[in-house]
């Protein structure tokens, strides 16, 4: 773990980006007809999220998860830790090698970083994104590829429904506040036949820290509130819901603290 000047640089991320612990936006509600509590805290949540990915979030991000020079360092940075995130899943799935004709719920897709290449791999990909703007960059991007094997919606977490052999839900955790993290979690589960692939920002003393610093310099793109998890939450509600963990992974670059899940029903 970087320290000194390191972690004053990091702290200055934290405060200059809404979501320098790297994240994907969570999804929003659109399943007609689907009535569950709210996993987000207020309506503030959500409807910041909403607004941020569809307006300077979406413009920011789209840059991000793409191979566009115009990013500064700390997106960048930002842009290395989640592919390496991405690539950890691909390898378990490829390693695994039986994703050819099952079916996976991707929650909260963004721009199609894991959805995308699943769909190449032979999975029948259902997709949901908070943001029009992002699940619409998604859709148009597995089109150019000549990908059909893939739907993309505009849904939030709590409206996903239906049973799907695997549920990924990749760095999205970040928006939901730490009260709602084991429902969130449990409704995942709910959704899947054999696995969930889930990661989030963990909740160290380190990242806690650099959390609580940033926040006391705000920048003017800050809009969006983030929330660090503690892993024995996660894990707990994993194993609540009947699975247990069978691989897990973590990856930290300067601006980018990720834990990776994989846990199968049991």
């Amino acid at each position: 773990m970087k320290t000194g000047s390191a972690a004053v640089a990091a702290l200055a991320a934290l405060a200059a980006a809404p979501a320098a612990v790297a994240f994907a936006p969570a999804p929003r509600s659109a399943v007609a007809g689907a009535r569950s509590a709210p996993l987000f805290s207020s309506v503030d949540d959500k409807t910041e999220v909403r607004e941020y990915f569809n307006s300077e979030g979406f413009n920011r991000w789209n840059k991000i998860y793409s191979d566009s020079d115009e990013v500064n360092n700390v997106q960048l940075d930002i842009r290395n830790g989640h592919d390496q995130t991405i690539q950890k899943i691909l390898n378990w799935i490829e390693a695994d090698g039986d994703i050819a004709g099952k079916t996976v719920a991707d929650c909260g897709c963004g721009v199609g970083s894991l959805a995308i290449p699943l769909a190449q791999m032979g999975a029948k990909i259902s997709a949901s994104d908070i943001s029009d703007a992002m699940a619409g960059e998604a859709a148009a991007r597995a089109k150019a590829m000549g990908i059909n094997n893939a739907k993309f919606y505009t849904s939030d977490l709590e409206s996903v429904s239906g049973k799907y052999n695997t549920v990924t839900c990749v760095d999205v955790a970040i928006h939901y506040p730490t009260d709602k993290m084991a429902e969130m979690v449990g409704h995942l589960c709910s959704l899947a036949d054999d696995r969930v692939l889930i990661s989030f920002a963990p909740k160290t003393w380190y990242y806690e820290l650099l959390k609580k610093v940033g926040e006391l310099f705000p920048g003017p793109s800050k809009t969006t509130r983030a929330y660090l998890h503690e892993e024995s939450v996660v894990r707990d509600a994993l194993e609540k819901a009947g699975f247990q963990v069978a691989r897990e992974e973590m990856t930290g670059t300067s601006f980018y603290f990720s834990r990776l899940l994989e846990a199968k029903r049991v």
